[in-house]
Order: structure tokens, then C-alpha cells, then sequence
């Protein structure tokens, strides 16, 4: 009998979507899966490793209800992974109060859709998780596209851009900044593998720095971490990236983590004031087209906002990865 984090404040919800298309249960939901070839904990977890059961679960249901509408297209297939995430928010908690289910669904599909040719993780500092999301949607999101989703990490340091890149593979992107020019300059490109190397990670000295990539690379969409270095880097640069859009009429749609209200002081953030998530949540709102709540990396702290257990960066990536992965299966059978 499946069992996981929070069960009794959301199995209502749950049990809704089950009756809604025909599912006794949640083990009905998995054995279903299983039969089509999918094993949606193994994937899940092979996104992020430390994710909670109650994000294999909603996985579990989405991916069924989709298997089930027999779609064939992605992107249709995300408003079912959408509509099961919402179903396992907790009544009446941050998470339901901003639709974070929902909103997962429609950004997997904004970045399988044509329009959206370049996505950034942006962060106060590269990060795994980061990582986590990037390579499960390079891997997954251009199996159903005609042109290549462009991924990249932008950071703040240039060191920890290089280490994230050399561990994951992915290209690493060095540039210069001339402040007084307004000119970036790539002074050096190093691919760490060749199974990867498409994933492109920046690390930069400052806002003005991290502005001029997100330009050079032209980004349609991005989401920002919301822990490390909040007022000095990632949203300062998305801040100042909308308002060079809205300058050169370039569409931009901007995705916050969000934190959450009533955090603690967070280590990393002693600058940042004794609410850190708070402020980080804030500035988020002054940019955000829209904001999820909890950790971009950390587990418990996206299911302590009342969601599942696993952080937004890898949810990305797991949504995306999971609305290709049923829309082949739907197409073979």
C-alpha cells in the first residue's frame, strides 16, 4: 500500500484525481505504469537521488492519468503531470495558495514548446540540483522538439561554475567583463565530455557580469535558486534582464523558486537580513511572471511549503522528462 511524507492532509485530493479517471488506488496507478514500461520511481530518483516518496507518487499518478489519455503530444501530456503534482499540494499551504502544481505543468510545457529556444538556471551559485534539472531536460525535451532546447547554468563565481561543469560534463563558458565598455568577452570554452557538452554553465563576478550572459545567450525563460546570494546576484540579474527586454521588445518570462514566509537565517545568507527566504521570496515578486515556494535544491524544504519533496530545479526536469517519456510510450502502443 503506498505510503509517503504528508499523507493524510493530501489524500483527498488524490483520491479525487483516482476517481476522476478510473483508478482504484495508487498501487493501481503504478502497476499500470509498470506495465507500459515505465518505472517512475527509478526515474524520479534518477533525477535526484534524495527526493521524498511522496514525489514518486506524484509522479506515479500524473504518469498514469497521462498513459491513460493515450496522448501523443508532450506537451498536452503536461497539464496531467500538472493537474497530479496540484494534487498532492497541502490543502490551504503556500504551495496551494500559488498553484505550484499547476505551474510546473505549464513551465515542462513552455520549454517543449518551439518558441522557447534557450533556458537558464539561474543561481547564486551553481549548483547540483541545478545540474539535476539541467540534465534530465537536455536528455529528455529534445526527443519531442525540431530544434535543440539551448540549456545553461549561470552563477555567481567562476569557480564553482568550473567544478559543477568538470563533475557534470558540461562545457564550461569563460568570460570577461569590461564594465566600462559594456562588452563580454568568452576567453576560454572547456567540454568536459562530449555526452553533455551542449549544456553550457557560466560562472560570473557580479550582476552586471551575469546580465551580459543572459543577453549573449538570449534567454526565453529562466528560474532562479533562492538561497545563496539573493540580493547580490540572481535576482538583481533577472530584475535587470526583464527591464533590457522590455527595452528591446524580446519576450521573457521569468520563473522564481520562491523561499517561503517565515524562514530562519539561513548560513549563507547572513547578509541577506534574519529572513532570508523571506527576502529572497520578495525579490522573486518584483520580477517573477510566476514564483513556486521552497528550495530550487533542497527536498524538505519544498515539501515544508506544503508540496512534494524534491527540489523545483529537479521537478523541471522531472516533468519535462516523464511528458516525452509517455508521449513516446503513448505513440508505440
Amino acid at each position: 500500500m503506498a505510503d509517503f511524507e504528508g499523507k493524510e492532509r493530501k489524500i483527498e485530493r488524490i483520491n479525487a484525481v483516482l476517481t476522476k479517471y478510473g483508478f482504484e488506488d495508487l498501487d493501481s496507478c503504478r502497476d499500470f505504469c509498470l506495465e507500459n514500461g515505465i518505472d517512475v520511481e527509478n526515474f524520479v530518483k534518477g533525477v535526484q537521488p534524495i527526493c521524498f516518496d511522496n514525489a514518486v507518487w506524484a509522479y506515479t499518478l500524473g504518469t498514469a492519468i497521462a498513459l491513460k489519455s493515450k496522448k501523443t503530444d508532450a506537451k498536452e501530456i503536461t497539464d496531467y503531470m500538472g493537474e497530479a503534482l496540484d494534487a498532492f499540494t497541502t490543502p490551504f499551504s503556500v504551495a496551494d495558495t500559488r498553484k505550484i502544481g499547476i505551474g510546473h505543468g505549464e513551465l515542462a510545457k513552455m520549454l517543449l514548446d518551439e518558441n522557447t529556444k534557450c533556458f537558464c538556471f539561474l543561481a547564486g551559485h551553481e549548483s547540483f540540483a541545478a545540474s539535476e534539472g539541467a540534465i534530465a531536460i537536455a536528455k529528455y525535451a529534445n526527443g519531442t522538439r525540431k530544434t535543440p532546447l539551448k540549456v545553461i547554468l549561470v552563477g555567481l563565481g567562476k569557480e564553482p561554475a568550473y567544478i559543477i561543469g568538470r563533475i557534470n560534463g558540461f562545457t564550461y563558458v569563460e568570460t570577461d567583463y569590461d564594465h566600462n565598455k559594456d562588452i563580454l568577452t568568452v576567453t576560454k570554452e572547456i567540454e568536459f565530455s562530449k555526452k553533455r557538452k551542449d549544456i553550457k554553465i557560466y560562472g560570473c563576478y557580479d550582476a552586471m557580469e551575469g546580465l551580459a550572459v543572459m543577453i549573449k545567450e538570449q534567454v526565453d525563460v529562466s528560474i532562479t535558486g533562492n538561497s545563496t546570494d539573493p540580493v547580490r546576484f540572481q535576482h538583481p540579474v533577472a530584475g535587470t534582464y526583464r527591464m533590457w527586454c522590455l527595452r528591446h521588445n524580446k519576450k521573457y518570462f521569468s520563473v522564481a523558486s520562491g523561499g517561503g514566509t517565515g524562514r530562519t537565517l539561513h548560513p549563507d545568507n547572513v547578509k541577506a537580513g534574519p529572513a532570508s527566504y523571506g527576502l529572497t521570496d520578495s525579490m522573486g515578486r518584483m520580477h517573477c511572471d510566476v514564483q513556486f515556494a521552497g528550495s530550487s535544491s533542497v527536498p524538505a524544504h519544498v515539501d515544508m511549503m506544503g508540496f512534494i519533496g524534491m527540489g523545483n530545479n529537479p521537478i523541471v526536469g522531472a516533468t519535462v522528462g516523464l511528458s516525452v517519456l509517455v508521449a513516446q510510450t503513448n505513440k508505440n502502443r
